[in-house]
């Protein structure tokens, strides 16, 4: 590929640490519906789709319901518990610095994600951060990527790096057809992304800007 075009990234645990506030609030769900609650380590293996896409599966005819609990409890405590990850807001200013095109697709619901940003001082880095619910279809559809890229004149191709720590991120990069990285410590276990493998795997902020640097 040539040098990138635009970044797009993920926000839950790529940019900012948030499983600790999404456990909470999960649990603080479960126990109001009496279902059994998840250990931290459930949480990060299970929590991947929207909660349009995830709470029906869980919670049934309830799963409204359920969504307003939920976002009750988060609403009181995200920006409280708001912790961005090691080297990000440097990355962000380096990033900015070679007039890359930078935009987030988020699985959180857009006006938190929006508001997450707003608070940390970060819109300035962003053309547009979308979260569930502000496209029809949440990722890893394509839907979300290309309402991120709508203003920027850019193409969904493989000069758009998608950054993330999951294999939705990855699922979403192969569907739009970009170029996948996987933003994490550790290597991707054999197997665990089969289908949708990322192009590039790196350990931390500082190795994805070197790594944007030799593209």
């Amino acid at each position: 590929m040539s040098h990138p075009k635009a970044i797009l990234f993920d926000w839950d645990n790529t940019l900012i640490d948030s499983w600790l506030v999404i456990h909470e609030a999960l649990n603080f769900t479960f126990e109001a519906f009496d279902k059994p609650l998840w250990s931290i380590d459930e949480t990060r293996t299970r929590v991947r789709k929207s909660l349009r896409d995830s709470f029906p599966g869980i919670f049934g005819d309830d799963w409204n319901k359920a969504a307003d609990t939920f976002y009750g409890r988060f609403d009181d405590i995200h920006i409280k518990k708001l912790t961005p990850i090691e080297g990000v807001a440097e990355m962000l200013d380096e990033l900015s610095g070679h007039g890359i095109y930078m935009g987030v697709v988020s699985n959180k619901r857009g006006e938190y994600l929006r508001r997450e940003s707003t608070h940390l001082g970060w819109d300035r880095h962003f053309g547009k951060l979308v979260g569930a619910l502000d496209a029809k279809t949440d990722k890893p559809s394509v839907l979300p990527v290309e309402m991120a890229l709508s203003d920027s004149g850019i193409d969904a191709n493989t000069d758009v790096l998608f950054v993330g720590d999951a294999d939705i991120d990855m699922e979403c990069a192969c569907n739009a057809g970009l170029t996948g990285v996987l933003l994490r410590r550790e290597a991707p276990a054999p197997g665990e992304f089969a289908d949708h493998p990322p192009v590039h795997h790196v350990a931390d902020c500082r190795a994805l800007c070197k790594l944007v640097k030799q593209l």
